[in-house]
């Protein structure tokens, strides 16, 4: 049975436990205190579909939680959308983020987790760069920042280029301070790593 056809492309604001750089990124395991991987996930879609149904102009959230690395499962994750996201669109970002339909990197990242909840709220993105800021309403909050010069304090700007990425190839690093609680999972860290990045996913061969 082929599944149906799916690509989403837009932006990623990545907050998590780890250490800045994240050690996810580098070794496949979190350089977190306790070795757990908690994350904030956001994702403003510029542009996609599943099939027929159109997904440009989304933007929704993940609250994951592994006690491990992430390969080693036993995730618990929450979906978050915008209320004015139709019931087929809910539907179709649920299909792809859990691996239903195939498709990098989720094939890989939804068999890690369970989905315990699914939430609507209104996100709001402001700022730019490592700089950004991301609510959503009632939910979450993470607000990055640059990284500091430890002499001068003036902003140190870095950049994390994995060619062979399977989430994103090209990132920018920064500090993050975020916490998020929904459906009985319940994460935060400050000054810890933050990463934007762009995407494009698809499960086109």
């Amino acid at each position: 049975m082929t599944a149906t056809p799916w690509t989403l492309q837009g932006q990623g604001y990545e907050f998590c436990n780890c250490d800045f750089g994240c050690g996810c990124n580098f070794g496949g395991f979190p350089n977190s205190p306790d070795g757990s991987c908690r994350a904030l996930v956001g994702f403003k879609i510029a542009s996609g579909a599943c099939g027929s149904v159109d997904l440009s102009g989304l933007t929704c959230a993940a609250i994951v939680d592994w006690p491990k690395a992430i390969h080693e499962g036993g995730g618990k994750a929450v979906f978050v959308v915008e209320p004015t996201s139709t019931e087929e669109q809910i539907g179709a970002l649920g299909q792809i983020f859990t691996g239903q339909l195939g498709g990098m990197p989720w094939e890989l990242l939804g068999p890690t987790f369970e989905v315990v909840g699914m939430k609507k709220a209104a996100i709001t993105i402001t700022g730019s760069g490592p700089k950004s800021t991301f609510i959503v309403d009632g939910i979450a909050e993470g607000r990055g920042d640059t990284l500091k010069n430890p002499v001068t304090g003036e902003d140190h700007l870095a950049e994390v280029h994995l060619p062979t990425g399977f989430i994103w190839t090209k990132g920018e690093c920064g500090s993050g301070t975020y916490s998020a609680a929904a459906a009985g999972v319940s994460i935060g860290a400050e000054n810890t790593n933050m990463i934007l990045y762009g995407f494009d996913w698809s499960n086109a061969a």
